[in-house]
């Protein structure tokens, strides 16, 4: 119960904020009625045609996604918030497209070749025409994790240098009072454990995929994981050789041919004490990679806020613009354009549907409001990685960020999820927003998945800005109970990530209206409270907060010797 006392008063109350100023005012309410189906439906119509080829980061579907998105903003007399003047963030991605044909494992009992595809996936972690393991021993880390606040380390102290790791998926999750039971943690997601292995100077990284563990079926992971794939230029920093991912079949034969069984190592580490396991196996790759830089940027535009002093801060609302381009070797007739109808078309269409709402006060809110529509959000957070570390204004001055990834498109629920819930007193006024569309506030339905640390929100909590990221209700009107959740299923195992996410006119928009109205009212109370949101106390971007205020306080940095003055 004492683990619950802090959501429970999160729930219970508003936010300080909202207690002192109108929860909406009827200028507000009028203007959200702007938000309409049709609005979001063409927005969606246009991003997803195959006319913009799947919008890969820097192709020409991109450049015209980019293009359309601006002319929207700048059609509603919002403001150039971008580079030189311009709607536009332009930054370089270095692609990398990687050629593996097998992966040879060898042991004094055997061996066996994996087969790329089907039986792994890998990608070059270098930025180099060539990634290697050449004989490289096999060592079993359990989750892959060092968390010093948990009293957990999963290396031990073990040299892993030039080793491979063979990783679990997600984090341990038996006791709530580790990890956060089953509720997903930075430390279970692929990026924190490629990062790790890289810092303990592992040669490479392979991460047993399950749909449990992932939230996703190996087909996700052979879509986004093969083609071109995107990093910001390199920076320094340890980096691998290969990061991979192992269906948990050919994990299980790679273990029986090392001697050892893997629900047995699995089963040691969810344990404090698991030591990592040298396989006494070795693994070999060698693949070409192609490396070229291509351009893409971010998309920003700036409604400019009404009081002299506040306007100064900005309340930011972000949703991805990227999708996965066009897939490769597809056969005769076979579609092979990944629209992102979804993921998500669909919430840049609800962003500019936000946007068009604030165009129809009668007067701006206190505090400016910025728009971007970030890049490469599907290879690993990029955009929003640039814009966080080079924003148009200071984090401190950030009040908070709006993120929209995806839309409800089965209708209208009862309730609305949280991604995060309990993390910043954001809750306490999203709960009674709700409350005006007769919804009640639910945590993240599927905690398992981790989807705070998987969208652009978590690039600027890292920064201190406190974000609010929501997932359809499944609640919904007029359907048996469980029917929601079976949509999701069914929708993650057949279009997630598939060319097959495209509008469809069977598309019921009026929950997608009724999220997008509270996003709006939600930016709207901000922009005119007279305190910034805050992170709850103890929470893990706090600090950064605390950072980012700081930094505003601070004097100008001495110029240095030879400086010009």
């Amino acid at each position: 119960m004492k683990r619950l006392l802090p959501l429970v008063l999160a729930l219970s109350s508003t936010s300080a904020f909202a207690q002192r100023v109108p929860l909406s005012t009827p200028a507000e309410k009028a203007a959200s009625a702007s938000i309409d189906a049709e609005v979001l439906r063409a927005h969606i119509r246009f991003l997803s045609h195959d006319l913009l080829e799947g919008r890969g980061p820097g192709t020409r579907g991109d450049a015209l996604g980019q293009a359309y998105i601006a002319s929207q903003l700048e059609a509603l007399g919002l403001k150039p918030a971008g580079t030189d003047g311009t709607y536009f963030q332009p930054f370089d991605l270095v692609g990398i497209t990687s050629h593996p044909k097998s992966m040879a494992i060898r042991a004094p009992r055997g061996h066996l070749d994996l087969k790329f595809h089907e039986d792994f996936i890998a990608v070059s972690g270098v930025q180099s025409p060539e990634a290697s393991l050449d004989a490289s021993e096999l060592v079993f880390v359990g989750y892959g994790i060092q968390a010093p606040e948990y009293a957990w380390d999963d290396f031990k102290g073990m040299d892993l240098r030039g080793k491979t790791l063979l990783v679990l998926n997600s984090d341990p999750e038996d006791d709530p009072r580790i990890f956060a039971g089953r509720t997903r943690l930075w430390y279970g997601r692929w990026d924190y454990k490629y990062e790790q292995a890289a810092k303990v100077g592992a040669a490479g990284a392979i991460i047993l995929h399950t749909t449990a563990s992932a939230g996703y079926p190996w087909q996700v992971v052979q879509s986004s994981w093969t083609g071109e794939q995107f990093e910001l230029p390199e920076a320094s920093g340890p980096r691998m050789q290969v990061k991979g991912w192992a269906t948990e079949d050919a994990t299980r034969r790679v273990l029986r041919l090392a001697g050892k069984d893997l629900d047995v190592l699995r089963e040691a580490a969810r344990s404090r004490d698991f030591q990592p396991v040298p396989l006494g196996v070795t693994v070999s790759t060698r693949f070409a990679t192609e490396v070229r830089r291509r351009p893409t940027g971010n998309v920003l535009a700036l409604l400019p806020g009404s009081d002299p002093k506040l306007s100064q801060e900005v309340v930011l609302y972000s949703a991805h613009h990227d999708h996965l381009g066009m897939k490769d070797g597809g056969r005769g007739g076979e579609d092979t354009i990944y629209n992102g109808a979804l993921d998500n078309a669909a919430g840049v269409s609800a962003m500019l549907a936000v946007a068009r709402a604030y165009r129809a006060l009668p007067q701006p809110p206190r505090r400016s409001i910025l728009f971007a529509a970030v890049a490469a959000e599907e290879q690993g957070l990029l955009g929003s990685q640039y814009l966080a570390e080079h924003p148009p204004v200071p984090a401190g001055r950030i009040a908070a960020n709006v993120n929209i990834d995806g839309a409800n498109i089965h209708g209208r629920t009862r309730d609305i999820t949280v991604i995060g819930l309990g993390k910043s007193n954001l809750d306490g006024l999203i709960t009674s927003l709700a409350k005006t569309q007769n919804r009640v506030v639910k945590a993240d339905q599927l905690a398992d998945r981790g989807f705070f640390y998987r969208s652009d929100q978590f690039n600027f909590a890292r920064r201190g800005i406190p974000a609010a990221y929501f997932g359809s209700g499944m609640d919904f009107i007029g359907r048996p109970e469980g029917w929601g959740r079976l949509q999701r299923e069914a929708w993650e195992a057949k279009h997630y990530h598939q060319p097959s996410d495209e509008l469809r006119p069977e598309w019921d928009m009026s929950g997608a209206v009724e999220d997008a109205r509270l996003f709006f009212l939600l930016g709207a109370h901000v922009a005119r409270a007279p305190e910034l949101p805050r992170w709850n106390k103890g929470d893990e971007f706090e600090a950064a907060r605390r950072a980012a205020l700081e930094a505003l306080e601070a004097p100008p940095p001495e110029p240095t010797e030879g400086a010009s003055k």
